[in-house]
């Protein structure tokens, strides 16, 4: 269990569904034009979920002397799990993911795009090692690159098995593709910002300049609040102009994403505690698991609207 942890199965497993929600639940059902067969995406999900661990790995490495304070009771590398072990499984995860990477791009005949896998490795390796400790761009990179596990989806799947003649089809669906990014990336631009704050005393004691060690803990929140109301309003918008004809899809966003959203909301601005802060975290993982399912309600109104 101490590897699973390590790896943050729980987080890898959200990361799994929504591409397997694309792909098997969503795209397959709106077109015959997908590059990779289901076997092949299944590759796809792997050498995504490899990256991913090599990621949380090489951060525990680095974040021994914080989570020595912040969460000793979570802490595994270089307590339960030694140092150099995690560094080999750091190494290993990267480098059957970057493999599985290559022969997925050289599958769809596209080699350059390995290079999603080797530079999102990079990134986590900088992160992890340096870009952590920069206000906010380590916040803003971590979102990212979560967002780009959602558009790999489009450059490994739709884009390959794009021409002419189902380009509208297929523009549609990369469009999809690209506004559940951006709403990821939301979510877990506003979640990095909150686990600064819950390690906020071991940051501070570590050296690193996060967001709420430089403002404190009050003002870090009240930020949060601004881009969580403005999330909210964008979120709104987009749901009225997109679903306002459709009651199915519609009824099940303002109950499941925005209202848990406005929760959110409402809640931040009475925290005052760590704890308050982690079940915020907790809060966000489940709008983000609704925000996955929301591609199985939109697929199942198609599907009703078709009989």
């Amino acid at each position: 269990m101490k590897y699973l942890n390590l790896i943050r199965y729980k987080n890898l497993a959200i990361v799994a569904l929504m591409q397997a929600v694309f792909h098997f639940v969503f795209i397959k059902n709106q077109t015959d034009y997908v590059a990779l067969s289901n076997l092949q995406f299944v590759v796809l999900i792997l050498a995504t979920l490899c990256i991913a661990a090599g990621g949380y790995i090489i951060n525990d490495i680095e974040d021994q002397q914080t989570d020595a304070i912040n969460k000793p009771y979570k802490k595994y590398v270089g307590t339960s799990i030694s140092e150099n072990i995690a560094f080999y499984l750091y190494v290993s995860f990267t480098i059957v993911g970057v493999a599985l990477g290559y022969y997925l791009a050289n599958l769809i005949g596209k080699n350059s795009f390995v290079g999603f896998f080797i530079i999102t490795s990079m990134l986590l390796y900088l992160y992890a090692t340096w870009l952590k400790g920069i206000p906010v761009i380590g916040n803003l990179l971590v979102a990212f690159l979560l967002a780009l596990s959602v558009l790999i989806i489009g450059f490994f799947d739709i884009l390959p098995a794009t021409y002419s003649g189902n380009y509208q089809q297929q523009r549609y669906l990369f469009s999809v593709i690209i506004d559940f990014a951006v709403f990821a990336f939301i979510i877990n631009f506003i979640r990095e910002v909150l686990k600064d704050i819950e390690d906020v005393n071991g940051d501070y004691n570590a050296g690193i300049k996060t967001l709420p060690v430089i403002l404190g803990i009050s003002r870090t929140a009240k930020i949060l609040a601004f881009v969580t109301g403005l999330a909210i309003l964008i979120l709104l918008y987009y749901v009225l102009l997109n679903f306002s004809a459709v009651p199915l899809v519609l009824a099940y966003a303002l109950l499941f994403l925005l209202a848990p959203f406005i929760y959110f909301f409402i809640k931040l601005n009475q925290a005052k505690k760590t704890s308050d802060f982690s079940t915020l975290s907790r809060v966000l993982k489940l709008i983000m698991l609704f925000g996955i399912l929301a591609l199985v309600v939109i697929q199942l109104n198609f599907h009703f609207n078709a009989q």
